[in-house]
């Protein structure tokens, strides 16, 4: 029986790239603040693999995207200033994300299973209004998905077999790792995540337990 829902949150929850393009527009006016923030985000998963692959202990990913931020502005030849950083604090729900959150609350546990910081999951939420029961994910397994122990951290902590927890999430990787760790698996299209050119994940690349077109559909679809 499915007993609690664990959300990606980045691009799956939120529009990483059009609310931190907004935030690099009002601090460095003259620069493409949608390229910039597209590069910011590039640099996340090659920090994150440092650490999955043991060659830096847990960094919070807060202490990441600043690194990084300082990394991109100097390849784009500026000087950002660090309360920049505070934009991924900042990110939008798209539409559906928080009427599709109650609804699923209603009947199920609901939090996210993000590679944030709880910091930065917790003000995320205020800002966004992302009703969460609680915050789970990289934090909790000091480690960064799609490593199995932050999907099944997550499920430790809410007491709970990986069986009567569904992972969440718009990128097939993410949920890849999530069935191969024994959790259930529910794929939600983000077709204009990366901009109206992206190429990735626009449709599911596996038999996942629900396939739904945004998360209301998704609460419809799994019912009581």
């Amino acid at each position: 029986m499915l007993k609690a829902l664990i959300f990606d949150v980045f691009g799956t929850c939120v529009d990483w790239r059009g609310s931190v393009a907004r935030e690099v527009a009002k601090v460095l006016p003259d620069l493409d603040a949608a390229a910039f923030a597209s590069a910011w985000r590039a640099e996340y998963d090659p920090a994150m693999a440092r650490i999955r692959d043991g060659g830096r202990g847990y960094v919070p990913l807060d202490d990441l995207h600043l690194e990084n931020l300082h990394r991109v502005a100097a390849a784009f030849g500026v000087t950002a200033p660090d309360h920049l950083n505070a934009a991924w604090e900042r990110l939008d729900p798209w539409p559906d994300v928080v009427p599709g959150l109650t609804a699923l609350k209603a009947q199920r546990i609901v939090a996210p299973c993000s590679n944030g910081s709880i910091a930065l999951m917790t003000r995320l939420a205020r800002w966004g209004g992302l009703p969460w029961d609680c915050i789970l994910g990289a934090e909790i397994a000091r480690d960064y998905k799609p490593k199995p122990q932050v999907y099944l951290a997550a499920c430790a902590a809410l007491r709970l077999d990986p069986s009567e927890v569904m992972m969440v999430a718009a990128h097939n990787d993410d949920l890849a790792a999530a069935r191969a760790a024994g959790l259930a698996t529910g794929f939600v299209p983000r077709p204009t995540e990366h901009g109206p050119a992206q190429v990735t994940d626009l449709a599911p690349a596996a038999d996942w337990d629900v396939v739904a077109g945004d998360f209301r559909d998704l609460a419809r679809r799994l019912g009581p």
